[in-house]
C-alpha cells in the first residue's frame, strides 16, 4: 500500500481557521501588526460576515504594503489602517467597538522585505495583549503567531506562553510550534457566555 504524505497545514492556515470559525455576522476584527497585507487581506475577503477591519502597525512601509495589497484586490472600503503600535489598541478603536471585537490576529517579529532590526517587542506585545482581551466579544478569537528565529523573538514567544498560561478559564488556550527557530501559534478564545 502506497503512503500519502499530507501536507500539514501552516501555523498561518491554523490561524486563519480559527478565526473564520469564530466569525459571526456583523463582526468587527482586528490586526494588530498589518506587516505585509496577508491577514488584513485575508480579514477584509470575509466581507460576508465582517462589518469592518481595523489594521494596525507602526511602519509607514506596512501600512503601504497594505494599502497595495488590499487596492489590488478591491478590499480597501471596509479597512481603516492605523498608523500605530499594537499597544495602541484601545485608544483607536471607537468606544462602540470595544467588547464587540470578534478576532484579534498579532503576526510578530519584523516587517518581511525590510529591516530586521525593527521588531515587535516584548512589552508592547503584552500590553496589547491585555487590552485584546478586554476588547473582545464572547466567543471572539486572539491569534498570535511568534517568530523566534530573530534578536528578541524567544523571549517575546515565552512572554506570550506565559501570558496565556495565566489567562482567566473564561479564555480557552490552544499552542502550536516547537522548538525554536520554529514559530508557535496561541490562539485565545473568549467563553460565549
Amino acid at each position: 500500500m502506497a503512503e500519502f504524505d499530507t501536507p500539514r497545514p501552516s501555523l498561518v492556515d491554523l490561524a486563519h481557521q480559527a478565526v473564520a470559525a469564530a466569525l459571526e455576522a456583523g463582526d468587527i476584527v482586528v490586526d494588530a501588526t498589518a506587516g505585509n497585507g496577508h491577514d488584513t487581506a485575508f480579514l477584509a475577503r470575509a466581507v460576508d460576515t465582517v462589518r469592518h477591519v481595523y489594521a494596525f502597525d507602526v511602519q509607514q512601509q506596512a501600512l503601504s504594503n497594505t494599502r497595495a495589497r488590499l487596492a489590488e484586490s478591491g478590499l480597501e472600503a471596509q479597512v481603516s489602517l492605523i498608523h500605530g503600535g499594537h499597544e495602541e489598541l484601545a485608544q483607536h478603536l471607537p468606544p462602540e467597538c470595544h467588547k464587540r471585537i470578534g478576532a484579534i490576529m498579532f503576526n510578530l517579529g519584523y516587517l518581511p522585505g525590510a529591516d530586521k532590526s525593527l521588531t515587535t517587542q516584548t512589552e508592547s506585545t503584552l500590553a496589547a495583549l491585555e487590552q485584546a482581551v478586554t476588547l473582545l466579544r464572547p466567543g471572539g478569537v486572539i491569534t498570535v503567531l511568534g517568530y523566534t528565529g530573530h534578536p528578541g523573538g524567544k523571549e517575546e514567544a515565552a512572554a506570550v506562553a506565559d501570558f496565556a498560561a495565566r489567562c482567566p478559564p473564561s479564555l480557552t488556550i490552544c499552542r502550536q510550534g516547537g522548538p525554536p527557530p520554529v514559530p508557535e501559534l496561541t490562539i485565545l478564545q473568549l467563553s460565549r457566555h
